[in-house]
């Protein structure tokens, strides 16, 4: 098997409003395949998707469930400090809900975190330990 990751779907209770925070406040692109049903975003080497989320559960066969922390975080890095900062500028001007305000990190980083409208986090963050390539890939 090879070492990628291909894509991630998250979850979501409403689509038209994860769909809304994505586009409209993350100011993110739905690729053509997308549909009423479901959201893809194409992003530096995979898609992200959205799919109402008993369907997700339906289709693994899981029982649905949803009682608070999803017990992982997504990240998105920047090349600066500034960079965040920023960004949650922005997030604040949108009404995004911020979770963190960005702050020193112990691992001597910089970084905030946001939640989608399911509650997923992300952490807004500069890494001073990654190398990005012109497309944003790091390398």
């Amino acid at each position: 098997m090879e070492q990628r990751l291909s894509l991630i779907t998250l979850g979501v209770e409403n689509i038209n409003i994860s769909k809304d925070f994505y586009i409209k406040k993350l100011g993110w692109k739905a690729t053509e395949q997308s549909n009423e049903n479901i959201v893809f975003i194409k992003l530096n080497g995979l898609l992200l998707s959205l799919y109402q989320k008993e369907k997700l559960a339906e289709d693994a066969k899981v029982n649905f469930q949803n009682k608070g922390f999803q017990s992982f975080t997504l990240a998105y890095c920047t090349r600066t400090k500034q960079e965040v900062d920023s960004l949650f500028e922005s997030f604040n001007k949108l009404d995004v809900e911020i979770i963190k305000e960005p702050e020193n990190a112990f691992w001597g980083g910089y970084s905030g975190y946001i939640c989608d409208p399911d509650k997923y986090l992300w952490e807004i963050a500069f890494n001073p330990y990654l190398q990005f390539d012109a497309k944003g890939d790091i390398v």
